[in-house]
């Protein structure tokens, strides 16, 4: 198995965080330089590149450290999924050997109940 730092998607997100790292520190010197020179706006820019830089490297920990959801989980989730639209299903039956419904609302409702089984898209990474 494969370390999560070492997989192809990591070492990419490794790269961006130099390359973020590198920028944000030469934009603080920069900032620092300038306002050494009398911009006296550029202090406070030079305290918000190191924040920023800080920011990347909370951002790269968390993509990092996402987990996939997995087999038993997605599992539950079918499950549960499955057991909602059987309890949809009966709830609409016992609505309608109640009452007669109104023709528009019956289309809906079985747009409803088509849009209900078609597959979802997943989503990356789950």
């Amino acid at each position: 198995m494969r370390s999560k730092y070492f997989s192809l998607r990591a070492i990419g997100l490794h790269i961006a965080l130099i390359l973020w790292i590198l920028t944000c520190a030469l934009a603080a010197w920069w900032q620092v330089g300038r306002a050494v020179q009398g911009n006296s706006l550029s202090y406070l820019y030079s305290i918000e590149w190191p924040v920023i830089g800080l920011l990347g490297v909370l951002g790269w920990y968390s993509l990092l450290n996402a987990e996939k959801v997995g087999e038993h989980k997605e599992k539950a989730r079918r499950e549960y999924e499955e057991k909602m639209r059987a309890d949809a299903q009966m709830a609409r039956e016992l609505a309608a050997a109640r009452e007669a419904e109104d023709p528009s609302l019956a289309a809906y409702n079985d747009h409803l109940a088509r849009l209900a089984q078609t597959p979802k898209k997943r989503l990356w990474g789950h």
